[in-house]
């Protein structure tokens, strides 16, 4: 049972959650730009830890099955089809043996991930089977003529269901991010300018960042500090005075100052945005990123316990609620 690239745009390749604990040699986390998203696919394909997926870019990707496969998509808003026959952007399915799958960019977002149930078969390497891309590491880049087997064999049709996108995984325009931690190196109407205007996503975009266009936020005698560990969603401003979002294969180190750091459910839906978007934002301080990040968390959560209610047949879900009377409320609490 495999599945074969037949058309991969620039920059799809093979992610699972991330190669942690490597920084301090050089080796950075790679992982999925939209994490958020990943999580969920996981959810909906009943995974387990090492789950893996393929990131698709806003280039797309047509995929064709050798066998009938269990998949599931979720991430940006993307167009999907089975031999011309339209799906919903998120959900899980069939692909039938010798049909094939293409995936187009659609209303919005930039990454979108596809997967099977178990994930796909293929070597680790630091205990993670990340693709990361500057390097080649596990193979880097998809390319037409890939094929790629799953580590699960069997079909789950119980599993197929169309979901609805949830608001809280689509690019709003707005992000949140916490000063510092060298924003005392800007001038004051740097450090304005950061807050009161907008700013453009330019094509300068992939897994290592994106940078930004607007009122220059150039530091003033900084180009020069020590090098030091970066992590990601910092806004580094090198000298040209645009910042630049450190996403999933930033640098481990770098000397450029950061006038700012994003927060991490924020990292996630920037990273749908796509170029030409408008950015603005808005400053918290670290305990209230940190409540936020939480509280997204268990948001993301909650729609996931949602899942099982979207699966089955009409009859399989006519079977599930009480049409008459007496109606049971998810307390147990009887509702007439």
């Amino acid at each position: 049972m495999s599945l074969e690239v037949k058309f991969a745009g620039p920059l799809c390749s093979l992610q699972d959650s991330g190669r942690m604990g490597f920084l301090r040699y050089g080796v950075t986390e790679s992982g999925p730009m939209d994490r958020q998203a990943f999580r969920i696919l996981a959810a909906m394909l009943e995974a387990e830890e090492g789950f893996n997926a393929i990131e698709v870019s806003l280039a797309g990707m047509v995929v064709q099955a050798k066998q009938s496969l269990t998949l599931g998509f979720c991430g940006g808003e993307f167009a999907l089809s089975i031999d011309g026959e339209a799906l919903l952007p998120w959900g899980v399915f069939t692909l039938p043996a010798g049909k094939t799958l293409t995936i187009r960019a659609g209303a919005s977002g930039s990454w979108g991930y596809l997967s099977c149930l178990g994930g796909f078969a293929t070597d680790a390497w630091l205990d993670s089977t990340s693709s990361h891309l500057p390097s080649g590491l596990c193979g880097g880049y998809l390319q037409a003529g890939d094929i790629l087997a799953p580590s699960a064999a069997s079909l789950r049709e119980d599993l197929n269901c169309a979901l609805p996108i949830p608001e809280f995984s689509r690019f709003s325009g707005n992000a949140r991010i916490v000063p510092g931690p060298q924003n005392h190196l800007f001038p004051e109407r740097a450090k304005q300018a950061l807050f009161q205007g907008n700013f453009t996503v330019t094509r300068e975009f992939d897994r290592m960042g994106m940078r930004l266009s607007g009122a220059s936020l150039a530091p003033e005698d900084a180009l020069s500090i020590p090098s030091e560990a970066i992590i990601r969603g910092s806004l580094q401003v090198p000298g040209h005075g645009d910042p630049i979002v450190l996403l999933a294969d930033h640098q481990t180190t770098g000397g450029y100052p950061k006038i700012a750091t994003m927060i991490t459910c924020d990292q996630d839906t920037t990273a749908q945005a796509r170029a030409g978007d408008v950015v603005r934002f808005t400053e918290v301080s670290a305990e209230e990123g940190t409540k936020t990040t939480r509280d997204r968390a268990q948001q993301v959560a909650n729609w996931i316990a949602e899942i099982p209610t979207h699966r089955g047949s009409l009859a399989d879900k006519l079977n599930r609620v009480n049409l008459i009377s007496g109606i049971v409320g998810p307390d147990g609490t009887p509702h007439h």
